[in-house]
């Protein structure tokens, strides 16, 4: 862990705090709008190369978030990990890390798992490093997650690292959580629960 990298672990609780969760930065299905394109037609690259087909996924919840190793909200995935312990049987995280934002994942797909691995103890899934934002790079999973037609309401992309999508049970996008919202917060935990 670069020195970058400690200051900004243990600076994540103040920015958390200062942050917080603003009632704009979560954004929820009201209208329970199915997808244009199923969930379940997509498929990933997992970070050591082997494909993951979505079909796979079904019946569990799905939280998709964009992540960096040098991010203020780094120590995220310490709350990611916890999340995935805690509900394992019945959620799937996905990490997509990306360099998109000021240049905070520069590492190989190697050295990305070794960080996640060392320094959080990252056993949840992690995919191969893309892009998240839009644009002829776009990830196809993000493509999907920011296309209110594919999605069938949402056109969010991420705003920033750990921008977190959920994916109910039945493929459908149900929720965005913005950057500044813990993976643990009662907003998180409540739909994860339900």
């Amino acid at each position: 862990m670069t020195l970058r990298q400690l200051f900004l672990k243990l600076a994540y609780p103040l920015l958390m705090k200062v942050t917080g969760a603003k009632k704009e930065s979560i954004k929820n299905n009201v209208q329970q709008k199915q997808p244009g394109t199923p969930f379940y037609d997509l498929q990933s690259i997992l970070i050591d190369g082997k494909a993951l087909h979505f079909d796979e996924l079904k019946g569990k919840k799905v939280l998709l978030v964009n992540t960096a190793s040098d991010c203020g909200y780094t120590n995220q995935y310490n709350d990611l990990e916890k999340l995935h312990k805690k509900f394992k049987d019945t959620l799937v995280i996905l990490g997509f890390p990306a360099n998109d934002f000021k240049e905070q994942e520069k590492g190989s797909d190697n050295e990305i798992a070794a960080f996640c691995k060392k320094n959080f103890g990252v056993s949840f899934l992690l995919m191969k490093k893309s892009s998240v934002i839009k644009g002829t790079e776009q990830n196809n999973v993000f493509n999907w997650l920011s296309d209110s037609l594919k999605n069938g309401w949402n056109d969010k992309a991420p705003e920033w690292n750990f921008s977190k999508y959920l994916v109910d049970e039945q493929g459908v996008l149900t929720h965005y959580f913005a950057p500044g919202v813990s993976p643990l917060s009662k907003k998180v935990l409540k739909v994860v629960k339900n």
